[in-house]
């Protein structure tokens, strides 16, 4: 063999080697690109708008990571009791959660402002507060302490008051009645003289059967029918003083984000981002598309709240805000802002879109 060939079919060889190594030597490091993540939430799998938007979030991301992230979904109980949720991603047992920051309220008092407060932040105003007015720093910073990164992940728009045996009159009516409700509004609802029960949403429904319970809130046309909730009760109140536009959130554990490459945590985001606007639209197409059908359909009666009722919730919700503002010095940070806007948001609103809504039914109602 020439040498000439001899050095040239070496050379060759010794590059096909050296790829083949190159191959050999990356393959790990493709490997440990790919997560492997576990979901939690504290609603069934399939529950519309919450548990469908949650596994919709874990598709988009593998989607749009190619697959480098993997989200299995776990829904109530599957994985961990429903209100175990934020338990479980804090201590790596799950890696994400998707829920409702007030769930988790025996954590913190400051979890409130990232859901809602009675007569609060609407659907739109309260990621308009996250986004430009400091809310999602405060969230990071409260989150932070339990060692977890928040995202919002959308609202289900204003919610119903709740579902009823009875009419519900005068604040005495509401003295003794056990009633299902989450958040500030049961607190409110309780030192007005009602017994607040918190339940799973799994269990709304057998306890109204079995008289557990006289009342219950869960959220809108869409799910309450989805629930059953017609079925047990006749006297429908709305809207909700509580809930006018309750946050959810996508929460996963901070350690574990944080050592994601920068693309990864980027499609993360944009993903919560895509979920929050899929989740409103949801809602507020299917809430509209079964209100019609839940009033001709089953015998139901639409109530509202008195004034003199509205009045006296809206006196103790005051008191209440003030307390939790004070719980400590970060809380009456998050506290202050979000007041704040909730003042400006509740002067503008009224020139603006609660005129419009007035002047829109006029024309079409």
């Amino acid at each position: 063999m020439k040498r000439r060939n001899f050095m040239k079919r070496a050379g060759l060889a010794a590059g096909g080697a050296a790829a083949a190594a190159s191959t050999t030597l990356a393959a790990p490091a493709i490997a440990q690109d790919r997560v492997d993540w576990n979901m939690v939430m504290p609603w069934p799998k399939g529950t519309p708008g919450v548990g469908v938007n949650a596994e919709r979030f874990a598709q988009r991301v593998m989607a749009m990571s190619d697959g480098r992230i993997t989200i299995r979904t776990f829904g109530a109980g599957e994985l961990v009791p429903p209100f175990e949720s934020f338990d479980a991603v804090q201590s790596g047992s799950a890696d994400i959660l998707h829920g409702t920051p007030y769930f988790w309220v025996g954590k913190s008092r400051a979890f409130n402002y990232f859901t809602t407060l009675p007569f609060g932040l609407n659907a739109v105003e309260l990621p308009a507060w996250l986004t430009y007015g400091g809310g999602q720093d405060l969230w990071d910073e409260v989150y932070a302490d339990f060692g977890l990164k928040p995202f919002y992940a959308g609202s289900s728009g204003v919610q119903a008051g709740g579902w009823f045996k009875s009419e519900i009159n005068s604040v005495e009516d509401l003295q003794g009645l056990k009633i299902r409700i989450a958040g500030l509004g049961g607190e409110v609802m309780r030192r007005i003289g009602a017994v607040v029960v918190l339940l799973p949403p799994g269990e709304i429904l057998p306890s109204m059967q079995s008289g557990a319970i006289d009342a219950a809130e869960w959220i809108g046309p869409w799910n309450d029918v989805a629930f059953g909730l017609q079925k047990v009760a006749r006297y429908y109140y709305a809207p909700a003083f509580h809930e006018p536009g309750p946050g959810l959130e996508i929460t996963v554990n901070k350690a574990k984000f944080e050592a994601l490459p920068d693309d990864l945590k980027a499609i993360f985001q944009a993903a919560a981002t895509a979920t929050a606007q899929e989740t409103l639209t949801d809602f507020a197409y299917h809430n509209i598309e079964a209100f019609g059908p839940l009033l001709a359909d089953y015998d139901v009666e639409l109530r509202s709240f008195s004034e003199e009722i509205v009045a006296r919730l809206g006196e103790v919700t005051r008191e209440v805000a003030e307390e939790i503002g004070a719980t400590d010095a970060l809380t009456q940070k998050v506290h202050a802002s979000y007041m704040a806007f909730v003042r400006k948001s509740a002067a503008y609103q009224g020139s603006f879109e609660e005129t419009m809504l007035r002047q829109r039914r006029q024309v079409w109602a």
